[in-house]
């Protein structure tokens, strides 16, 4: 794969990218997505599972679910609170918050959907919500990004609303495809098969 047939992959994948007003903002979210994907030697964004034991929904599902949720809940912030969200910050970490999954998931899918994985990135050592902060730094996203991205176990001591939004928003969407593809919450998954206990 090369970088045109990456970043043509991310745009499609990812309509929720012309959410983002800020142009610096959104190819840094392009960058991180096609940055992981090489690394992790995926030939196709849409072959990446929403976890490791459930492949019948994509990540592309769960990360655009969880964008779509959090735009609606960042307005009513705004419309019925008088928060202040600041949406692409929002629409950013959404779409970043599971980009990590580029390199931990490479040992859970069968080989031929993967060219060669770089072993210095594509393992499943760093929680997915990390390395995702790590991508998302790499290629210059703004702190305010940063720090809403890792989203799992309080990876970071300082919550803000954006990333409360984040949190919140993969809860919900994470807590309806583990319903749908296993009958059981996303505490119960997490309980079970969670890697990061």
């Amino acid at each position: 794969m090369n970088a045109d047939d990456y970043r043509q992959q991310v745009e499609a994948a990812y309509p929720e990218l012309d959410d983002i007003e800020d142009d610096d903002l959104r190819e840094n979210v392009i960058d991180a997505w096609c940055l992981g994907l090489e690394r992790g030697g995926w030939r196709d964004i849409d072959d990446i599972p929403y976890a490791w034991n459930i492949h019948e929904v994509t990540n592309v599902e769960h990360v655009r679910g969880v964008t779509r949720i959090a735009i609606r809940a960042a307005e009513e912030q705004r419309d019925f609170h008088g928060a202040d969200p600041d949406f692409d910050v929002v629409v950013a970490a959404c779409l970043l918050h599971d980009v990590g999954k580029c390199y931990e998931y490479v040992d859970f899918v069968d080989d031929d959907v993967l060219d060669t994985p770089d072993p210095e990135y594509a393992t499943q050592e760093i929680p997915h919500s990390l390395s995702g902060y790590a991508l998302a730094h790499e290629v210059g996203c703004p702190l305010a990004v940063q720090r809403a991205i890792p989203h799992f176990i309080g990876e970071i001591p300082t919550r803000t609303l954006e990333s409360e939004l984040v949190k919140s928003a993969n809860s919900a969407s994470s807590n309806a495809i583990t319903q749908a593809a296993m009958g059981i919450s996303l505490q119960e998954w997490v309980e079970q098969y969670s890697q990061t206990q």
